[in-house]
């Protein structure tokens, strides 16, 4: 029986969709799925620097090849089939390694889901890291990123408290349980529609 993986209900599809576009738009229309992983995680890293929080609310783990954001990597990969709708709506079907958009897209007009911060804080992390090869990238992640623990060949969560201690925030764990409390209001909002 093949695992279909469970998205969240807390989880932002359609928000994690136009963060994949972005990069993907950068990219001159497509990118490669493991440096949109890298930069996925690496906004969402900056994200929680600045403002104490993501910007996809996503469930993080580690990977061979680094951090990852765990559903949005399952879309990514085809395996995510709750909410495909929303995915698609920005993401065309990943053809080889390569994540192309599934339609033309204005930044920010069509990215309606995002904040002017969000948006900037994904640009910062573009032009941080636009022209650096995939796989150094996920190398760059193995030693800039110590939440990052490497699984050898499986995953291993990581929770929001570690990377705020990571990040040298003051009390790691109220930031946690303030997005946890965050995430619980969303799946109720979900829920209720």
């Amino acid at each position: 029986m093949n695992y279909v993986p469970q998205i969240p209900d807390w989880f932002q599809t359609r928000k994690a969709a136009q963060v994949t576009a972005f990069f993907a738009a950068m990219s001159g229309g497509k990118i490669n799925i493991l440096k949109a992983v890298k930069l996925i995680y690496l906004a969402d890293r900056l994200s929680m620097d600045r403002r104490d929080a993501p910007i996809t609310n996503d469930q993080y783990v580690s990977m061979d090849f680094g951090p990852v954001n765990s559903s949005t990597y399952n879309y990514l990969k085809g395996a995510a089939p709750s909410r495909i709708d929303q995915w698609i709506e920005f993401i065309g079907i990943r053809n080889g390694n390569d994540i192309p958009l599934s339609r033309e897209i204005t930044i920010p007009d069509d990215l309606d889901e995002l904040s002017r911060s969000e948006i900037s804080m994904l640009s910062e992390t573009w032009e941080n890291f636009k022209d650096i090869d995939r796989f150094e990238l996920a190398e760059w992640t193995h030693k800039f990123c110590p939440e990052w623990t490497h699984p050898h060949g499986s995953s291993i969560p990581i929770d929001y408290a570690t990377i705020f201690r990571r990040l040298g925030k003051t009390d790691p764990i109220a930031l946690a349980e303030d997005l946890q409390a965050e995430r619980r209001l969303v799946a109720e909002f979900a829920l209720a529609k």
